[in-house]
């Protein structure tokens, strides 16, 4: 069996794999640049939404000290109205 003779590579089939390169590389550039611009949304967003639950955890109102409220104002109803009678 002979083998085959070397091909010699043309400068057209290295334009081509040229070609081929940077087609993919431009579009792996876009697709980094997508992620970039998502991560800098989502960063922003992550940043809002932080701001915004600080700032409800400081206006909301506090349970234990609503119910203690609620409890010495039903004691008070309770006390008046066995007081009235």
């Amino acid at each position: 069996m002979t083998a085959e003779p070397d091909h010699p590579v043309v400068p057209e089939e290295y334009a081509e794999l040229r070609r081929s390169l940077d087609v993919g590389l431009a579009h792996i550039d876009g697709k980094l640049a997508l992620l970039t611009q998502r991560d800098e949304q989502h960063s922003r967003d992550v940043g809002t939404l932080s701001t915004r639950v600080t700032n409800l955890e400081h206006t909301r109102w506090p349970l234990p000290a609503v119910a203690a409220l609620t409890a010495i104002g039903a004691l008070v109803v309770a006390i008046w109205q066995a007081v009235g009678r």
